[in-house]
């Protein structure tokens, strides 16, 4: 892949800034002989493994179009944070970086207090890998009450498959099943988590026949948004609109909003919340 002039010069640009703004004292290197901040270019040559020449080039804006490795490794030796990987990709290769999957963690309080402001909207946060990381009081209500289960039984394939309670939920058990079977599947590639997910698939293929058949159907959606239809224990036939949100920084990561369909729907969420202990399905 081929980079424009101008955009070698932005590049070089960048990560002579990157590097003059590192504390040499903070990698063991310091010394009065030091006429400039930051490390010197062979010093970050030397981290990344690349020739210093080469990287004198990329810095001056002529050495042509680096390798998705040679950036990598430069990151790392410049201590780049994610974003700033990503704009060095950006400017090297016109692209971002391929996902790098991260894994299951909490979610920052910000983030948490966007779902807690959603008062009648069931909200949630998975993983790439389906595994509920973060949710609201609305979403404990109407849907599933995460905060009783242990983190492994958070996962919306595990409950789909195993829980006759959630699948009695389910307007369309059947179709649902097959919808989030293909979503899985293309949000775990997406995330860069194809290979990390291949135990937990074949735990749940050994769980459920219709799981492995249904993956067996190689399948790929989208989850971006759609309508649900529940059938909830105290609430009766509930319909929401639900959308899906990527989580800036974390392709690993998904904000699901489930918004009541009508405002009858939502008068009725609020009513089942001002009850305190509702029934949750």
């Amino acid at each position: 892949m081929s980079v424009s002039v101008g955009n070698e010069g932005l590049l070089g640009s960048y990560l002579k800034d990157r590097r003059t703004r590192l504390d040499p004292a903070a990698f063991g290197l310091s010394g009065s002989r030091r006429r400039t901040p930051g490390l010197r270019r062979e010093e970050v040559a030397a981290r990344a493994n690349i020739s210093p020449t080469w990287y004198t080039w990329l810095e001056q804006g002529r050495g042509g179009a680096p390798s998705a490795d040679v950036l990598d490794r430069i990151s790392r030796a410049l201590m780049l944070t994610d974003v700033e990987r990503e704009h060095v990709y950006m400017l090297g290769l016109n692209r971002p970086p391929e996902a790098r999957y991260r894994g299951a963690d909490a979610i920052s309080p910000r983030l948490q207090r966007v779902l807690d402001a959603l008062e009648v909207s069931p909200a949630v946060v998975r993983t790439a890998t389906w595994d509920v990381v973060a949710w609201n009081r609305a979403a404990a209500a109407v849907l599933t009450d995460y905060s009783t289960l242990q983190h492994h039984q958070r996962n919306i394939l595990k409950m789909m498959f195993s829980s006759e309670r959630i699948q009695a939920a389910q307007e369309d058990w059947k179709s649902v099943a097959r919808y989030v079977v293909a979503a899985f599947r293309a949000d775990a590639a997406r995330a860069g988590a194809a290979t990390q997910v291949l135990e937990f698939v074949e735990e749940l293929r050994q769980m459920s026949p219709e799981f492995d058949a249904l993956w067996q159907e190689n399948n790929v959606g989208a989850s971006g948004d759609g309508t649900k239809r529940l059938n909830h224990p105290e609430l009766g036939k509930i319909c929401f609109e639900f959308s899906s949100f990527a989580v800036e920084g974390r392709t690993d990561l998904s904000m699901i909003i489930y918004n009541p369909a009508t405002p009858v729907d939502a008068a009725r969420v609020r009513q089942l919340l001002q009850q305190g202990d509702a029934p949750l399905i």
